[in-house]
This record gives C-alpha cells, sequence and structure tokens, in this order.
C-alpha cells in the first residue's frame, strides 16, 4: 500500500498570527509601493535620459546605456567607489569589534553603568553631518599620538585609492568610534538575553572566561554581528564623509551631466552597496546545522 502524504493544514491560532502579522506589516507595505518602488521606477527611467531643465518643465532626451558607459569610464568616480569599497571593508571590522567590547563592559556589574551607556550613545545623536565635519577640521577627531603623515608615507607604494581609506582609518579613528552607539545597543540587548545560569553552569565544569565567550557568548551573539555588519556598511554607504555621496551631488547639480548622469552613478552605486551586503550576509549568515548520514538514515527507516 502506498501511503498518502497529509497535508498539513496551519491551526486557527497559526492562521490569526499570520493575519496580525500582515496588518503590522501593512503600513509598511504600503509606504514602500507607494514612495520607495515609484521612487526607484522614476529613478531607473532618469538613469537612461538626459534631462534638460526648462521653464516649461523636464524635457527627457532618450540616452540608452550611455550614462552607464560613460561614468564606468570616469577615473574619479572608479577611484572614489573603490575607496569606498576599502574604507567599508576596513572600518566595518573595526566598529562591530568595537561596538562589541564595549558592550561586554558595559554589561558587567560596574559603577554608573547607566552613565557610560548613555555617553557612548550621546554622539548618535549630537553627531551629525555638519558637527562631524566641523570636529574633523579641527581635528577632533584625530588621536594626537598617530603620526598620519609617517603612516601615509610607509604606505607610498600603494595607489592613491587604496591608501586614502587606510590612512583615513587610522586619522579619524575616533570619529568611527564615536558612531557604534547603536551597534553597541544592539550588542547590550544580545547579551542581556543571555541566561548566567549557562555562565554559572560552565564555570562549575572548570570553563575559563575565553572558553565561555566562545561556547556561549559568541553562538548566542551571532544573528547581532550579523545585523550590526549590515547597519555599519548601510552607515557608512550614506554617511557624510563618503565621497561618493559628495560626486553624486556634484554630478546632480551639474549643467553638463545632470539628473541622468547622477540617477545612473547612484544605480551602480547601489548595487555595489548590495554587492557588499551580500558578502556580510554569505561571511556572517547563521548556517543550519546538517544531519549526520545515521540521522538520515534513522529518520528515513522510521518513515
Amino acid at each position: 500500500m502506498v501511503k498518502k502524504k497529509r497535508r498539513l493544514r496551519p491551526s486557527g491560532r497559526t492562521l490569526r498570527n499570520w493575519i496580525y502579522a500582515y496588518i503590522f506589516l501593512l503600513p509598511w507595505l504600503v509606504g514602500f509601493f507607494l514612495l520607495v518602488l515609484y521612487t526607484l521606477e522614476r529613478s531607473f527611467y532618469f538613469s537612461r535620459n538626459i534631462i534638460r531643465i526648462t521653464p516649461a518643465g523636464l524635457v527627457f532626451i532618450p540616452h540608452g546605456w550611455e550614462n552607464y558607459r560613460d561614468l564606468l569610464q570616469n577615473t574619479f568616480f572608479i577611484q572614489n567607489l573603490v575607496s569606498f569599497t576599502i574604507q567599508s571593508v576596513l572600518q566595518t571590522p573595526v566598529i562591530v569589534s568595537f561596538a562589541l567590547i564595549i558592550a561586554i563592559l558595559l554589561n558587567g556589574k560596574i559603577r554608573l553603568r547607566g552613565l557610560f551607556r548613555g555617553l557612548f550613545f550621546l554622539p548618535v545623536i549630537i553627531a551629525t553631518g555638519p558637527v562631524m565635519n566641523e570636529l574633523a577640521g579641527i581635528g577632533a577627531a584625530t588621536v594626537p599620538a598617530v603620526n598620519t603623515a609617517a603612516i601615509a608615507g610607509a604606505l607610498s607604494f600603494l595607489p592613491p585609492m587604496v591608501q586614502t581609506p587606510v590612512v583615513n582609518l587610522f586619522g579619524q579613528l575616533i570619529m568611527i568610534l564615536w558612531n557604534s552607539g547603536i551597534q553597541i545597543l544592539i550588542f547590550l540587548a544580545a547579551l542581556q538575553k543571555i541566561s548566567t545560569e549557562q555562565y554559572e553552569a560552565a564555570k562549575i565544569d572548570g570553563a575559563s572566561g575565553w572558553e565561555c565567550f566562545w561556547k556561549i557568548t559568541a553562538p548566542a551573539i551571532k544573528p547581532m554581528v550579523f545585523l550590526n555588519a549590515i547597519y555599519t556598511v548601510v552607515w557608512l554607504a550614506t554617511g557624510g564623509q563618503n565621497p561618493v555621496i559628495d560626486q553624486l551631488a556634484f554630478f546632480m547639480h551639474s549643467g553638463h551631466h545632470g539628473y541622468g548622469y547622477a540617477s545612473a552613478a547612484a544605480w551602480i552605486y547601489s548595487g555595489l552597496v548590495l554587492l557588499l551586503l551580500g558578502v556580510c550576509w554569505l561571511l556572517l549568515r547563521e548556517k543550519k546545522d546538517k544531519p549526520s548520514k545515521y540521522v538520515k538514515r534513522l529518520a528515513k527507516r522510521n518513515w
């Protein structure tokens, strides 16, 4: 006899949960389709046209993929893209690692813990783009003991688009760490969810603090590491210190290039950011444990 597979039907409680979930998602979905999706479509249409601003309105001249071809031959634009990529690769691990260390310290039993948490989160509130530019202008974003000129001289054999992000990492180290408040907050929330009984049981069995971190803390906060890496890449991609953002604004207000050229540049830049996010997903995604051959054979026999 051939066994008929049973169709699993969701229970009434599951259906209610799905309905509640879609109700809460509805405002976001409406906003996405009305605001984001329409804007993306118009931006892509702009990128394939030459746009002229006239007293009668915008005039669209079909230009095909020429804007994209011109941008891929633009040396300054390609250099800025490479510099942003290297900057993201260097700064993201530094910011996430610093946030994790500070979160572990703030999660411990120390005096004035709430005050220190507020101090680390305060720059996120007050350090906007103009404020950060002013602080960088007066040298408040650099470590006095770090000689950036010596670092630049030691890396003089590298091309400028590679050398500049490395030097900026040391030259703007304080500014980079100022923007780790959100990441610290996320790590703190994850650390506070870990039961202290797990650490107590591990210490009774003779585990050291280092072993507790790798066996208990690291697996528990791994999803938060992925989340913070994604947030950091997005923050770097939209930050005021990003040279690509300044170049996009220049393309938009330049009479020679215009909105079409800037839209094409924005799409190329967005593709690069999505590629970096995809790399983060490949490296930090939570992998499912594969059952062993014995477990598969046993499950097949029982079925």
